[in-house]
């Protein structure tokens, strides 16, 4: 397993211990890992779960990927799989529909568009 694994039974040593892994994570930004792709050595995922089940079924998932990553396993706090999710659904890149210069003008005044806005020297384009 490339990830750190982590279960705790107080919530005070809990808060601390995942406050830690915070922490690191910080001291890696401001050492210039910030461009270090999600999933990296330079950029663990950190995500938290509540059960030991669940703890396994998000480790075969990074697993299964090469990614890796830092999990707690802590009962009390809410699960944070933040860090998975944004791997897994990435956002799709905007298109913009290309205009041709002989389709008809999007500004609406019926010209052809390399007549009206795609004019040489038309700024508006």
């Amino acid at each position: 397993m490339d990830g750190l694994c982590y279960v705790e039974h107080s919530s005070k040593f809990q808060h601390h211990t995942y406050s830690r892994f915070r922490q690191v994570t910080v001291k890696l930004i401001k050492e210039g890992n910030i461009m270090a792709k999600l999933g990296t050595k330079g950029k663990p995922a950190i995500v938290r779960v509540q059960r030991e089940a669940r703890a396994m079924e998000v480790t075969s998932i990074f697993e299964e990927n090469g990614w890796q990553f830092i999990l707690g396993i802590e009962p009390d706090k809410p699960e944070d799989i933040s860090d998975l999710e944004k791997p897994l659904n990435p956002p799709s890149p905007t298109t913009v529909q290309k205009i041709g210069r002989n389709d008809p003008c999007p500004c609406g005044s019926g010209k052809k568009y390399k007549k009206c806005c795609g004019a040489p020297g038309n700024l508006s384009a």
